[in-house]
């Protein structure tokens, strides 16, 4: 487990220069580690937490390439969340859906099946959003596969002086 820690502590899964050094604290009811296939399976009120970036569900998986590095962590849950701040001086970009994938080597997010991002002032729904930490892009549509159609909504608010 503390190689599981510390690779992700090496991850830039931050936009925060002082998260990346951030300890990671992760809470759970369960853990199931498999090392020979890189995965780790925590369950029960899932709390993963380093630096300003949260990570909460009743299920997350971390699964790790063979060097050991984290490829991808999804939540899942009735409102899996994540939240994270891009920067010093930004808002904290917060995310909600039954499914959260966060993809590492990307840095990208998906958030499936009622899902909802705030990013500034704005909000967006839909049955899928995808949000680029980098580049702060966010693109919806209204159909996941096998779910029932959840039309896309924006709510754009125009900057407070």
């Amino acid at each position: 487990m503390a190689g599981m820690l510390a690779t992700l502590a090496a991850l830039p899964v931050q936009a925060l220069e002082s998260d990346a050094n951030a300890p990671i604290e992760v809470t759970a009811d369960r853990l199931d580690l498999d090392e020979h296939a890189g995965t780790a399976i925590y369950t029960g009120d899932v709390d993963i937490q380093q630096g300003s970036m949260q990570l909460t569900g009743e299920r997350v998986e971390i699964l790790r390439n063979d060097a050991g590095e984290v490829t991808r962590i999804t939540a899942t849950g009735d409102r899996a969340y994540i939240e994270q701040r891009p920067a010093p001086d930004e808002p904290i970009v917060r995310g909600w859906g039954r499914k959260i994938i966060y993809h590492a080597a990307e840095r990208r997010v998906e958030l499936i099946n009622q899902a909802e991002l705030h990013q500034a002032h704005d909000t967006f729904d839909g049955g899928y959003v995808q949000y680029y930490l980098d580049s702060r892009t966010v693109q919806a549509r209204s159909d996941v596969e096998g779910q029932e159609r959840q039309r896309v909504r924006m709510t754009l608010n125009p900057e407070q002086e």
